[in-house]
């Protein structure tokens, strides 16, 4: 760590002291050539992936795009803010879970509608009609198919 004083690369760490939080370290540091004393902190820097659009741009990551999608999808439906968000939470982690430095956003798209097929189902349908540029009435029905199809609606079968 350079000296903020006289900028010589040769200091020595004096004490060393955890946040109360336990979230970052205080360091209490000495410059060897000019002997001034200055702290610094160290925190953990998460830094989420780029998203590729199918353009071929790149741009940062953005979790109010990711609610406005939810929110658009939600319109008027009887669905808690508690739940969005711990939808809203699950689609971040995943991403960050990757680990890549990229992440294409047709991906981000299939985790929300997972999401959403588990929030509520005519949101899953509005998500997809945009997500998947439903052409005709068509499209809609195939996909309305495919939620009465699912394991979820599913009724158990009599013995």
């Amino acid at each position: 760590m350079k000296c903020p004083f006289c900028k010589n690369p040769d200091t020595q760490v004096v004490d060393t002291r955890e946040s109360e939080e336990g979230d970052s370290i205080r360091r209490r540091r000495r410059c060897l050539a000019c002997d001034k004393r200055f702290t610094t902190y160290e925190t953990v820097e998460l830094r989420m992936p780029q998203v590729v659009k199918q353009n071929g741009m790149r741009t940062e990551f953005d979790e109010d795009k990711l609610r406005t999608s939810f929110n658009r999808a939600l319109h008027k439906r009887p669905v808690s803010t508690e739940l969005v968000d711990a939808a809203i939470d699950n689609v971040t982690q995943k991403v960050f879970a990757l680990g890549e430095r990229e992440i294409g956003s047709r991906q981000i798209g299939e985790m929300v509608m997972k999401e959403l097929f588990k929030l509520d189902k005519v949101a899953y349908i509005r998500f997809a009609s945009v997500y998947k540029s439903f052409q005709d009435v068509g499209d809609f029905t195939e996909a309305i198919e495919a939620v009465r199809k699912s394991p979820a609606r599913r009724k158990p079968q009599k013995k």
